[in-house]
């Protein structure tokens, strides 16, 4: 090719990245108003639109996960740590065992259920070792309900009951299960390691240091900070060092790279640190308006980082990870989707306060995301997995997508009903 074709190509390359950029974040700010209403979410369009990008024969690089690994970890990890800052932003409750009850039990019961059948699912329908097994179980496990706005808490208000159990529960399941399905992503590397041998897994520092040590980490740091920032933006004595008086929405950027940095420089979660720091940092002064602004912020962010990752997923579908789909894959995320998580959701909640209608709600809408992408591009950085990492990518990003698809349609016709029933529901009659 002459220099004069080179140049051009790389004009057309240029140009039409910059033009999907531009498209794609114009769409991000129109997209939820459009489909609010509607059995359709703004995650649907992007992923849809990335699989009609493969299609097309546009000028657009290849993506290539495994080869890209790099990148993509941080991507997602960049991803995941700003939708867990809205999250925790997002919360009005404070917390308490009873009031945190919802959320305590899918993380206590529901996490490990769906580590322990997701594995068994693997081994027994792709035949995989049990360290690529539990990989694949851990790493699809975590929830993400930034992908469906309907079933997640919205902005900050002033009123504490304000939000109901179902959201609240999902809301705070995700904040939460982003941090701690780490352990065991961490138990499948170490039984890789051990060439599969369970008896050669130091089960005991699995237990006191990959779970209950770097968690408490975590948590010792998101709450140090959280509360460190609550106090300068609502409480510090000079003017200029109050935070909420400035207005500056930054300020959750700040306190995401903050907590996360620190928590994982003290070998602690920093998805966890990240989430007690934003729940800290509500605390400090629920009524304030500055809260608004924090969460607009994050979630402007969070909105252009999924729209962009999921037109990736879609672009990836088409081009590359539908060749290694094999149709025990696709059973396996068709399980996972409509009877493991729905199963193991209900399982959680038998006893619990909310009625029937909110228990089925609540477990069914354990969507797969952003987190699922980072928990396997991070584990592929690590030996064990190499040599299967095309067949573990493509069930995931196909689970991602049914999840997406599945939950998109029926997530807001499900909400609006429940709504609409609770509303009817006289105030003396138990839900």
């Amino acid at each position: 090719m002459s220099p004069t074709g080179i140049v051009s190509a790389a004009t057309d390359l240029s140009g039409t990245c910059y033009a999907v950029l531009g498209l794609g974040a114009l769409a991000a700010a129109v997209l939820p108003r459009l489909v609010r209403r509607r059995p359709l979410s703004m995650p649907m369009v992007f992923l849809a639109a990335g699989a009609l990008s493969g299609l097309l024969p546009l000028p657009l690089p290849d993506m290539d996960p495994v080869a890209d690994r790099v990148w993509v970890e941080h991507l997602t990890e960049l991803c995941v740590i700003v939708s867990l800052m809205g999250a925790g932003l997002a919360l009005n409750r404070p917390f308490g065992f009873r009031a945190w009850a919802g959320p305590g039990r899918l993380i206590g019961i529901t996490l490990p259920l769906t580590v322990a059948a997701t594995a068994a699912l693997a081994w027994l329908l792709l035949g995989w070792p049990w360290a690529t097994a539990l990989l694949v179980g851990a790493l699809l496990a975590p929830t993400d309900p930034v992908l469906a706005a309907e079933v997640r808490v919205g902005e900050p208000t002033d009123d504490e009951n304000d939000e109901d159990e179902v959201r609240f529960t999902l809301t705070a399941e995700a904040g939460l299960n982003d941090g701690l399905a780490f352990p065991f992503v961490l138990a499948a590397l170490a039984l890789a390691t051990a060439g599969g041998a369970w008896a050669q897994v130091d089960w005991a520092w699995w237990f006191g240091v990959d779970l209950l040590a770097k968690a408490a980490i975590g948590v010792a740091v998101g709450l140090a900070l959280g509360r460190l920032l609550g106090w300068l933006s609502f409480r510090a004595g000079a003017s200029s060092l109050r935070l909420s008086e400035h207005m500056e929405g930054f300020v959750a950027l700040a306190a995401t790279f903050l907590s996360y940095g620190l928590a994982e420089l003290a070998r602690g979660y920093g998805f966890v640190a990240v989430f007690v720091t934003a729940c800290a940092v509500r605390a400090a002064e629920r009524g304030h308006g500055y809260h608004k602004v924090l969460h607009g912020f994050t979630e402007q962010i969070e909105r252009l980082l999924t729209a962009g990752l999921l037109f990736l997923i879609g672009h990836y579908l088409i081009t590359d990870a539908l060749t290694a789909l094999t149709w025990q894959m696709v059973l396996l995320a068709v399980a996972l989707v409509v009877i493991v998580r729905p199963v193991t959701g209900w399982i959680a909640q038998i006893g619990f306060v909310t009625g029937p209608r909110e228990r089925v709600v609540t477990a069914i809408f354990g969507l797969r995301g952003i987190g699922s992408l980072f928990y396997l591009s991070y584990a592929l950085g690590h030996h064990g997995f190499d040599g299967q990492a095309r067949d573990l990518w493509a069930l995931t990003t196909a689970t991602v997508a049914l999840s997406v698809l599945v939950h998109g349609v029926s997530a807001t016709p499900a909400i609006r009903r429940l709504d609409r029933l609770r509303e009817a529901r006289p105030s003396d009659t138990p839900p």
